[in-house]
Order: C-alpha cells, then structure tokens, then sequence
C-alpha cells in the first residue's frame, strides 16, 4: 500500500476534539486499509499495523527488518478489551494499577490471535500507552494494535519522526506528536513484565517503569520468578 511518499500528519491538541478525532479517523483508515504507520507512545515512537491482518503483520516485521521469533506486542484501548487477546491469571486491579503507563504486560495467548503474529510464542505483550491519540486510535479500530519500536531492529529507540526518516518511503502514514521529552529512561521503550503465572512475575525488559512497577505488582503479593 505505500507509496513514495507517506502521509504526514500533525496530531492536534486534544483540546480541539473534532481536529484530533479528524487525525485519529485517518490513522485509523490507513490501518484499515492494510498500511503501516508511525505513532507516538508514551515511551518512544512506534510503528503500527492491525493485529489481525496476516499481511500487515508481515509488512510489519519486513520493515522492521525482524525475525518471526522475536516477538512483536499489542496495543488495545481499554483494560476491558485485554481478555479478549490474552488470558488473564492475576488481579484485575494489578493491571488497572499498571495500566495506562509504559508497561508490557505478557499473558498466556488467546486463541482470537492473528496466529501468525509471533507463531512460536505462547505468550502475547499487551500495552495500554498512557497516550491520548493511541488509545483514540485503538478504540476507533475496535481490534488490536501490533506496535514495535520505529526503528530498524538492533538500532537506537526514536523520540521524534525526525529520527526514523529512512524508514518513511516504507510507511503509509507518520503522525507527529512531536518530541518526546528526552530523559535517561527516554530510549529504554516500555517495562516488560511476564504475568503469565498465577500469583507470580518475571521482569523481561526493566525499560523505564522498572522501580515503579516492581513496587506496585509486589503491593499486589506476586512473587518473583527467575528469568
């Protein structure tokens, strides 16, 4: 679907609703259509594709440059939609305390998922990015949103669009949500936690969200698992 050169949008201030929900009907059509964009995230900026689509899934891990067992997360809009993908076996209010913010939550897979998205693995990575045009956007698709960091793999993170412009003749859309604030915990991408054991967790990736998070789940009386 790409062309040479994609669409650029700016995402309006959330305060003027009817322009922001203007940009997220675009995004949301160009997913629909089967195409690529780059988003940004409450992390890094990401690239996106429908879950559920075997070709974009496929495009997106050729962008990427990335192989099938290197597993790829999803983005859904609300807490409620998360049993839909995955099988939950912890509280609900340990995840309500995790999310929205820059955590991966990882589930055992449920069987409604794209099997072809990360074919060898049991498990699924669920995000609900504490960002108003993401979640606008997973909602308006009403289905799962595969998102990886836009970058090619083994390269540095990306904080701006600027930073991933060779990847745009690849892209369908890129939506500037300009800069994200530049801190040390910037670059390191989402906190991966594995809560696919009951009454257990396993730290995957301490990301940027590492202390708080650890805190929060242990509030809740999970034990520790060794990676």
């Amino acid at each position: 679907m790409a062309e040479m050169k994609p669409i650029i949008c700016r995402i309006p201030s959330i305060v003027d609703k009817e322009k922001f929900m203007n940009c997220v009907a675009v995004a949301a059509d160009l997913l629909k259509r089967g195409g690529i964009i780059a988003i940004p995230t409450d992390t890094i900026y990401g690239i996106a594709a429908l879950a559920q689509s075997i070709d974009s899934v496929e495009r997106l891990y050729k962008i990427k440059g990335r192989e099938h067992n290197k597993p790829i997360a999803i983005c859904v809009g609300e807490l409620n939609d998360i049993p839909k993908w995955g099988k939950v076996d912890c509280p609900i209010g340990l995840i309500s305390a995790l999310l929205p913010g820059p955590v991966t939550l990882l589930f055992n897979r449920h069987h409604n998922l794209n099997p072809l998205l990360n074919p060898d693995g049991k498990l699924v990575g669920i995000r609900i990015p504490d960002h108003s045009f993401v979640r606008a956007l997973a909602k308006e698709c009403n289905e799962p949103i595969a998102l990886t960091s836009a970058n090619v793999s083994g390269s540095l993170s990306t904080l701006s669009i600027e930073e991933f412009s060779e990847l745009w003749p690849l892209l369908d859309g890129v939506f500037d949500g300009g800069r994200i604030v530049d801190t040390p915990e910037a670059r390191k991408g989402s906190t991966i936690v594995d809560l696919s054991l009951p009454g257990a967790y396993k730290i995957i990736r301490e990301g940027s969200a590492y202390k708080k998070s650890r805190a929060t789940i242990e509030n809740f009386g999970l034990i520790q698992e060794a990676i």
